[in-house]
């Protein structure tokens, strides 16, 4: 009696064990469901909203980090067809010289020999790096975009840096979208792309810093028909 008691006992732990990881995963399944809903954003043309958006870059410096820095001037549009995501697009513009490095030591004491005031203005300006005296903007324009889930795709386009254009391909995951933004009242979308390139590919030389260079962007859209004043937005 007793060891049947414990077989019984048993077996009830295990049912209860199996039901509550049953209710664990359909829960869990409802969330992932939630979180894959397909993106319901009107469509239309966007225009990013430059009070809310982030362009960074990055590259191993002295084969010991990952030095990263950023652009603080640049715009971007979007066509949205929530319908055919294949006839989406996106185009972009980079200002080189709005780079900045965020490099709080004394660079003319260190770095005279350059004749640049900071290390921003040195990677904005060297003819070895941005050269945006001749080069004054970096662009990217979107040729085809993959599905590749709900929202994420893979966005393939041509960007031009330095003179030379060549194909380009972001991961881009669209991060949600609100039909009324709470402050400007328009529809609303945002996403993140991440991609990689080489530095060798647009004639840029190699030297103490890796060749490949790591850019992400994250961004907030405004419908562009109903655009009136994006820096309202907080």
């Amino acid at each position: 009696m007793t060891n049947l008691r414990k077989i019984l006992s048993i077996s009830t732990l295990a049912i209860a064990l199996s039901a509550g990881l049953a209710q664990a995963e359909s829960q869990g399944a409802g969330k992932s469901a939630e979180a894959a809903a397909p993106l319901k954003a009107p469509a239309g043309a966007y225009v990013m909203d430059p009070t809310h958006a982030s362009l960074q870059w990055s590259f191993v410096h002295n084969r010991i980090s990952h030095y990263t820095a950023r652009f603080n001037k640049f715009s971007a549009e979007i066509t949205l067809d929530p319908s055919n995501m294949a006839k989406s697009s996106v185009t972009a513009r980079i200002d080189p010289a709005s780079v900045d490095a965020n490099y709080p030591a004394d660079y003319k004491a260190t770095h005279a020999k350059t004749g640049f005031n900071s290390w921003s203005e040195d990677i904005a300006r060297n003819k070895n790096y941005l050269n945006a005296g001749q080069f004054p903007e970096i662009t990217f324009k979107s040729t085809r975009v993959e599905l590749t889930g709900p929202r994420t795709a893979k966005v393939t386009g041509d960007m031009t840096f330095l003179g030379v254009t060549k194909p380009l391909t972001l991961d881009a995951t669209f991060v949600g979208e609100l039909e009324k933004h709470p402050f400007t009242k328009q529809p609303a979308i945002g996403f993140k792309a991440e991609g990689a390139f080489k530095r060798s590919d647009f004639g840029m030389p190699v030297g103490f810093v890796g060749d490949e260079v790591t850019i992400r962007f994250d961004g907030e859209f405004l419908k562009k028909a109903d655009v009136k004043d994006a820096s309202n937005a907080k």
